[in-house]
């Protein structure tokens, strides 16, 4: 029984490692991106991405997401 417990620990361990340092790495490449200028391109994939996840039933998430980044109130004062 111990030794059932370790394996899943282990793998929860693992799983959690790679979407930390998948999300890291999201984060680097965002923010790379909007410092050569591209923070609109990634924008507009960001806002297809949530579309396509709305559309095929991405639920409440997906839906905020479309709403927020279509919504571009305050971008010009920037």
């Amino acid at each position: 029984m111990e030794t059932v417990l370790n394996v899943l620990l282990i793998r929860f361990g693992i799983i959690a490692g790679a979407v930390v340092v998948l999300g890291l790495a999201v984060f680097a490449a965002v923010v790379a991106l909007r410092r050569r200028g591209k923070g609109e391109w990634v924008r507009a994939g960001a806002k297809t991405v949530a579309r396509a996840m709305g559309e095929r039933g991405g639920g409440r998430v997906a839906r905020e997401a479309v709403r927020w980044l279509d919504d571009d109130r305050g971008r010009d004062a920037r």
